[in-house]
């Protein structure tokens, strides 16, 4: 059996934990496999708001295997909280989640780093949901990190205690006030507690599970553009974020990789700082945040807005390898009569259709074109005329199917497209 990916093509905030959870029924095992609780899925169930931060989107799905798998940073005291509020409503939990004994552990100091070297960046920041996702990393390649296996190991206190004493060290250099002890008893009874939950040696349960037939869906946090080598460097996250990243964070051979599913809104979004091209600083602009209820689901911060960036996603595409496109949020677009599609990029005297090496340092102008918008869509199965005539642009351009549109925030607001052979 193969394993598919999906995954975000923008800045992250894309709609993929909606896209999960509907799709869920397909795949025996939903797996995360990089990032950590600077994660964000949002799901709509019932009518009911759902946000999951570490555990994967299938949660809600009966019979099915939720996995954290070991490219992923876990905070306990945010994943056992997350773990109290699904089993306060009536999600088995223990039943269908297991965690990688490799993970990586961000204990209360990596989250204190976090916040001092942000505030000490002052106007330079790069806007960190300051959860200690970029320390915990920094440890793990510094071969310094905890890791879940190691809370089961008579030395884990001992191995924590000298990681927390380095992290006290480093915070010496930062004028930052902080108060450890009450976080620090939370945290480590949150440790405790993670114990009752099943944890595996990741390698040769995936391998396991692709040997006996499991179908399983890989889902990515964050977006390809926010990747820590492909993204808008320095403003990214410190994870791959991109296709690749499935099998270091899994631990399979990228001969398992079957489809890449591309998640993206019909515009365009951002939390915090970094490179934007067809960002709207204007009133349009505002309606977009305000339609689309475009505020951050981890942070609250309010997200920047835009049109669609066709560059920027067709680079996305390509180093993804996307075989199916998903766009969410075509409602939002009702709102407008028309609306913008950024198709090139101008930069050194040039129009092209490429990113820079460097967007953060380079000036570019963009080049957008209109679209008529195709007010409500009253049937599921019958695409207003203007709404296909945007998709067919979109996959000329792109040269990927678009096989999903969601029409709203609820599970019975996607509608499945036929691909064209």
């Amino acid at each position: 059996m193969q394993v598919d990916v999906l995954l975000g093509l923008q800045w992250g905030d894309e709609g993929k934990g909606k896209i999960v959870d509907y799709l869920a029924d397909q795949y025996d095992i939903i797996a995360r496999f990089q990032g950590g609780p600077n994660a964000g899925h949002t799901l709509v169930i019932d009518g009911q708001k759902r946000v999951l931060h570490t555990i994967p989107s299938g949660i809600f799905r009966e019979g099915k295997i939720n996995y954290i798998g070991n490219g992923v940073v876990i905070d306990p005291v945010t994943l056992l909280k997350e773990i109290r509020t699904l089993e306060t409503d009536g999600v088995p939990v223990k039943e269908r989640l297991t965690i990688s004994k490799r993970a990586n552990l961000i204990l209360p100091t990596h989250k204190i780093l976090d916040a001092a070297s942000e505030s000490n960046k002052g106007s330079s920041k790069i806007g960190s949901t300051l959860k200690g996702i970029g320390p915990t990393y920094m440890d793990k390649t510094g071969r310094n990190g905890l890791r879940i296996g190691d809370i089961h190991e008579g030395d884990f206190l001992v191995k924590y205690e000298l990681l927390k004493n380095k992290h006290l060290q480093l915070l010496q250099i930062y004028n930052f006030s902080f108060e450890l002890d009450q976080i620090e008893e939370e945290w480590l009874d949150a440790v405790e507690q993670l114990r009752e939950y099943k944890q595996v040696e990741s390698v040769y349960f995936i391998n396991d599970a692709l040997k006996n037939g499991k179908k399983i869906l890989a889902e990515g946090a964050q977006g390809s553009m926010l990747d820590i080598d492909f993204g808008t460097y320095p403003f990214v996250t410190s994870s791959n974020t991109i296709s690749a990243a499935v099998c270091t964070g899994l631990g399979i051979s990228p001969k398992h990789i079957g489809e890449v599913i591309g998640i993206t809104k019909a515009y365009c979004t951002r939390v915090g700082s970094g490179p934007f091209p067809s960002e709207l600083n204007n009133e349009t602009g505002e309606l977009l945040r305000k339609i689309g209820a475009e505020f951050g689901a981890t942070t609250g911060r309010p997200r920047r807005c835009g049109w669609i960036d066709l560059p920027a996603l067709h680079y996305a595409c390509m180093i993804n390898g996307v075989t199916k496109l998903v766009i969410t949020k075509a409602d939002v677009l009702n709102t407008f009569e028309e609306f913008g599609v950024c198709t090139h990029y101008k930069y050194d005297n040039k129009e092209t259709k490429e990113l820079p090496y460097d967007m953060v340092n380079k000036a570019i102008d963009t080049t957008t074109i209109l679209f008529k918008s195709w007010g409500n869509i009253e049937h599921n199965s019958i695409l207003p005329k203007e709404l296909s005539t945007y998709i067919k642009y979109l996959e000329e351009y792109l040269d990927v199917p678009v096989t999903m549109v969601s029409n709203g925030p609820g599970r019975e607001q996607l509608i499945e497209l036929t691909i064209k052979k």
